[in-house]
Formats: C-alpha cells, sequence, structure tokens
C-alpha cells in the first residue's frame, strides 16, 4: 500500500544526493586516504535523516493544517523538481567529473568530525533540498505515508553514502570519468521530470 510513496521519497532522495558537489568529494577522498571513513559516512547518514525527519514533521504538518499551502507544495514542488531536472540535463552536456585527488592532509577524529560537519551542514543547499523540498512533498502525503515517503529517502541516503565510502575503490576511476556524471545527470534529470509529472496529475 505504501510502496509507491517509498518509492517515490527514495527516488527524489536519491536524485538530490548524487548530485556532484562538495560533500560527495570529501566523502569519497577520504575514503580513498582511508581516513575516518566510517565516521564520515555515519555524520553524513545522520545529518541527512534528521533533515529529512524535521522537513516531513514541520513541514508536512504544516502543510497539512494550511491548504492552500498544499497547493502550493504541489506546483512549486513540481516546477522545481522540473528545473532540478532541467539542470540535470544542461550537466550531462558539461565535462564535469568527481576530483579525488585533491590532497588531505591526515587528520584526528575531533577534526575530522568537524569537517564533515562543516561541509555537510553550512551548505544552504541541503536545508532547500530536506528539509523544505523533501518536506513539502512528503508533507503531501497524509498519516503514516509521509513517513514512508521520508524512510525512501532516508533509505537513498544510507545506500548511497555507504556506497561512495566503502566502495570508492571501484567508484573513483567511474566517476573521474565525466561521460558517467552524464549518465548520471540524464538518469537524474529524468527521475526528476517523471516526479514532478506525478506531482501534478
Amino acid at each position: 500500500m505504501f510502496l509507491p510513496v517509498y518509492l517515490q521519497g527514495m527516488g527524489l532522495g536519491g536524485g538530490l544526493i548524487m548530485a556532484i558537489g562538495g560533500q560527495n568529494a570529501y566523502v569519497l577522498r577520504t575514503a580513498l586516504k582511508k581516513q575516518h571513513v566510517s565516521l564520515t559516512v555515519l555524520v553524513c547518514i545522520i545529518c541527512d535523516m534528521a533533515l529529512i525527519a524535521a522537513g516531513v514533521a514541520g513541514m508536512g504538518a504544516l502543510i497539512e493544517k494550511t491548504p492552500i499551502l498544499m497547493k502550493f507544495a504541489k506546483y512549486g514542488g513540481a516546477l522545481f523538481l522540473f528545473w532540478y531536472g532541467l539542470n540535470a540535463w544542461k550537466a550531462a552536456f558539461k565535462n564535469d567529473s568527481l576530483d579525488a585527488s585533491a590532497p588531505i592532509k591526515a587528520i584526528g577524529v575531533k577534526e575530522a568530525l568537524a569537517t564533515v560537519l562543516a561541509i555537510t551542514l553550512l551548505n544552504p543547499h541541503v536545508y532547500l533540498d530536506t528539509v523544505v523540498l523533501l518536506g513539502s512533498i512528503g508533507g503531501q502525503h497524509g498519516g503514516i505515508a509521509k513517513w514512508w515517503f521520508a524512510l525512501g529517502s532516508m533509505t537513498a541516503s544510507c545506500l548511497w553514502f555507504i556506497s561512495l565510502g566503502y566502495g570508492a575503490r571501484l567508484l573513483a576511476p567511474l566517476f573521474a570519468k565525466p561521460i558517467a556524471w552524464r549518465i548520471l545527470d540524464v538518469i537524474v534529470g529524468t527521475v526528476m521530470w517523471g516526479l514532478a509529472i506525478s506531482l501534478v496529475v
């Protein structure tokens, strides 16, 4: 019954989190250098899960109480997803790659924790993606369904960071190639457009 909602959350969460960026580059680089991999992956997952839960709980509750916000979240979310998908398609024609070769000095546990927290929480996009976007769309599902949506998004986050952190040796050569990101961007763009359509039909 809740499988479509769970898969929607997983698809949207995955599409947002897999975009090339500083956090993914940092996770990959620390993994390749074998420096505090478990700590880095765990912090990224916990932060994502907390922000997704806060978004779905807060934005969801607000949307449920305000019918006009429901319409705004529905069509605004669809518009944002279309724009996000369009940017993903544009990115598919660029020569971006994930550079994990940048030097990274040996650091202690406290410094590693502070660094990953800063990279994760000082990025304004993380709040837009998790609290606002996922919270708004997840909040459109009433009752327990919104938590299935959140669980799907959290699952995507867990799978991605675990794969990136512990599969770095395999993923690094792949994502160092622009073609890999082009294929990923095409998939992300298509998923985003599909989700945008599903919000309004």
